[in-house]
């Protein structure tokens, strides 16, 4: 007589299946997490925002922004809804806020038992195709008592993600902002160049025909044309900076091919009558700068870490496995006999001999340490940048009206005084040539910090709701020297 067994194992998956919770929706919706990022944007600047996922949303999103731009000459506004509607690289950030939703979904689902299952004494000639069958189920124990710390750590990793994409948001609608700000200005400084360089040409031909009668000397020929030759080259520099300033504007509204084909306007706005002083800014900027919301989500994230690496210091995996045994009886006369064998369970953990976990223990907290470490040096900052950004908006708008309210005027004073006392002097039309540039060279001061009152008043609204990059402003553009009367 021989005893032959059949092994079927069964696991704790029967009995660890309590322990299972309802996966949120949060995490499994398909725009999980983006409704929020939405409604933070919109609260802090005003623009709506929109998630495509599909060839159908962003074909609908390509001809809503068509509409916006194409052959149009578009506003700071129009620019920005622009780029947040077509910049993929938003798209990009929109996304990771999918990803980290759907690691916090994983964490929420427990681990799959694993089932091994096989055949012995396969083709044993008294029982046919195989001798045995043993089967074996196991499942992750620490998997189920540790799923609420793993959640809690993927959620704040979610929450931080979403941060992280308002934050990218606020960041591409001020980089915006300033891109156009910057093609603004520099077409606007192409306009006074170009009217200097008009003037100019009416300078050289004058020198010329007195050179040629004999008033004017070589010299004096010389410095005007000279003069002339290096506006000309400011001009042409200054309209390659306007065309590579608008195409940073296009770059960030994701724009190509046709729909390239916009026009921004040829001056910035004039200066507003007065701008009022707003209070508690510092309070506000610690309030609602979202890159020290991520920060003290980085340091939430930690002290969870924390706690589970604590609660898993010593045993770090364990595994139960667990059931029972079918035996089968075959006698002499080939009659089979099955018994069932008493329910058996296995144990299985790491013995911690030689990792006991301090090491783990002590990255734990040195990342608690280094997190808090960040969040207090960004709290600074955030309460100097906003600082910074007070002191040059107010003061880039007194610099700005300085030169509206005096020295434009006084320039225009001194020409058209000039034009008055004009006799037919040969001196007096170089210095009347000389005051007109000279009032053109204040225009273009007064233009140049305009556009810095602007750019302070985008880095102004940065620093206190985040996305600053320090997006500085545009080449400052000035006369060239020389000209004016040859004596």
């Amino acid at each position: 007589m021989r005893i032959l067994k059949r092994s079927l194992f069964f696991a704790a998956p029967l009995v660890l299946g309590a322990c299972v919770g309802a996966v949120p929706g949060v995490y499994s919706d398909t725009k999980a997490g983006f409704a929020a990022v939405s409604a933070q944007t919109s609260a802090a600047i005003g623009k709506q925002t929109a998630f495509a996922q599909t060839q159908a949303e962003n074909d609908a999103l390509t001809r809503v922004v068509q509409g916006m731009v194409k052959g149009k000459r578009i506003g700071a506004d129009t620019a920005v809804q622009a780029a947040l509607y077509n910049n993929k690289g938003l798209q990009a950030s929109y996304a990771n806020v999918g990803l980290s939703a759907a690691d916090a979904w994983q964490q929420s689902t427990p681990e799959n038992p694993v089932v091994s299952i096989g055949l012995l004494g396969i083709g044993g000639p008294e029982l046919g195709a195989y001798r045995a069958i043993e089967g074996i189920f196991r499942a992750n124990v620490l998997d189920a008592t540790t799923r609420k710390q793993r959640v809690a750590i993927a959620d704040t990793a979610f929450q931080k993600a979403q941060q992280t994409a308002v934050n990218d948001t606020l960041m591409l609608a001020n980089q915006t902002r300033i891109a156009w700000i910057n093609a603004v200005a520099a077409f606007e400084t192409v306009g006074y160049l170009t009217q200097a360089k008009r003037t100019s040409d009416a300078g050289s031909e004058l020198a010329r025909k007195l050179g040629e009668t004999g008033a004017l000397n070589k010299a004096g020929q010389a410095r005007e044309q000279a003069f002339n030759a290096e506006l000309a080259g400011q001009v042409a520099r200054a309209r390659l900076n306007a065309t590579q300033a608008k195409e940073e504007l296009t770059r960030l509204m994701g724009l190509w091919g046709d729909d390239v084909n916009y026009t921004v306007p040829d001056a910035l706005p004039a200066l507003p009558k007065s701008i009022g002083k707003i209070s508690n800014l510092e309070g506000k900027a610690l309030a609602n700068r979202v890159d020290l919301r991520v920060a003290q989500l980085g340091l939430a994230a930690q002290a969870a870490a924390f706690g589970l690496t604590d609660q898993t210091r010593i045993v770090s995996d364990l595994e139960i496995v667990g059931g029972i045994e079918l035996e089968r009886e075959v006698g002499a006369g080939g009659d089979v006999e099955q018994k069932l064998a008493p329910p058996n369970l296995e144990v299985e953990f790491a013995i911690p001999i030689f990792d006991s976990g301090q090491a783990r223990m002590r990255k734990a907290e040195l990342s608690y340490l280094q997190a808090a470490n960040v969040l207090a040096e960004k709290a600074v900052n955030v309460r100097s940048e906003v600082r910074v950004a007070e002191i040059s908006y107010h003061a880039s708008y007194k610099i700005a009206r300085h030169y509206r309210d005096v020295v434009v005027p006084l320039r225009t004073t001194v020409e058209e005084e000039g034009l008055l006392s004009y006799n037919g002097m040969i001196t007096n039309t170089f210095e009347l040539l000389t005051d007109v540039r000279e009032k053109l060279s204040a225009q273009l001061e007064a233009a140049n910090a305009k556009r810095d009152f602007y750019l302070a008043q985008a880095e102004l609204t940065a620093a206190i709701y985040g996305g600053g990059a320090g997006g500085g402003g545009g080449e400052a553009v000035s006369l060239a020297a020389g000209g004016g009367s040859p004596h």
